[in-house]
């Protein structure tokens, strides 16, 4: 086992998502995972029936002492659900992780379509948490929401990208699942260059968790010391093995097979 990556997100009682997927593709991928967690939720393949809170205190409290004892070798963050816990996630940064890599996740909105992150919160994200992120891994709701426009086509992402760049995070990972059309297209925005990776659409239900397995599979690279567009590359293709070889569970968005690398990386 080589890498550990602490987990600052909710929890997804139905498995599929959030803490429980990040921590599922982290040890996947042969690395460590703690965790912080930021929410609960009642929820399954259909939707989020409810949030219960954690304490901004305590997520500190969490962040802090795992950080003390184990230590992290990247931060990966998911739901932050509103600004006071935003800030105390920034606090624990500061004070505890200020030189580790941070992967931040900005989830606003469950598969589902509920609401994860309060109307007020976009700024602080960026302002707190963007600016500080080697990576950052929006979906295009989530690029139009901190661009405040929209991205209405692949032509739309490279610009996209950049301007999301110059928020203030190391690197950009744009996502193109959202868009029309069979082929897709990821975009990772770097500093010097815009690096593309295409796919075709697969035909599922079970697409429940891929933005956080995703961000936690490049989190885990990052942890281990893979350079960032291998990290990527490798997540991708592990993100995709897990959707094609999904379990078929529940009657909505379902799960993907997380565990998949474990057979056939050998870890």
């Amino acid at each position: 086992m080589k890498g550990r990556v602490l987990i600052v997100a909710g929890s997804d009682s139905g498995g599929g998502a959030g803490v429980q997927a990040d921590l599922k593709a982290v040890s996947a991928l042969g690395a460590f995972g703690a965790t912080a967690i930021t929410a609960l939720t009642a929820q399954n393949t259909q939707g989020v029936f409810g949030i219960h809170a954690v304490p901004p205190a305590f997520i500190r409290s969490q962040m802090e002492l795992v950080l003390d004892d184990i230590g992290a070798d990247c931060v990966k963050t998911g739901m932050l659900a509103s600004v006071p816990v935003i800030e105390a996630v920034a606090a624990s940064l500061d004070s505890h992780a200020a030189a580790i890599p941070l992967v931040v996740d900005p989830v606003m909105v469950a598969k589902g379509g509920a609401s994860l992150l309060a109307d007020d919160a976009a700024q602080a994200l960026i302002g707190l948490l963007v600016r500080r992120a080697a990576l950052i891994t929006p979906n295009i709701p989530e690029a139009q929401v901190l661009l405040g426009r929209d991205i209405s086509g692949i032509d739309d992402m490279e610009p996209a990208a950049r301007d999301l760049l110059a928020l203030g995070a190391g690197a950009v990972l744009l996502k193109g699942g959202h868009l029309p059309g069979d082929h897709l297209v990821d975009v990772l925005a770097l500093p010097d260059k815009i690096i593309r990776f295409s796919a075709e659409r697969i035909a599922t239900a079970s697409t429940h968790g891929t933005g956080c397995t995703l961000a936690s599979a490049v989190a885990a690279g990052i942890a281990q010391g893979m350079g960032l567009a291998d990290a990527v590359a490798r997540a991708r293709i592990y993100v995709r093995r897990a959707i094609e070889t999904a379990p078929g569970l529940g009657h909505g968005h379902g799960p993907l097979n997380h565990l998949h690398a474990i057979a056939e990386y050998g870890w």
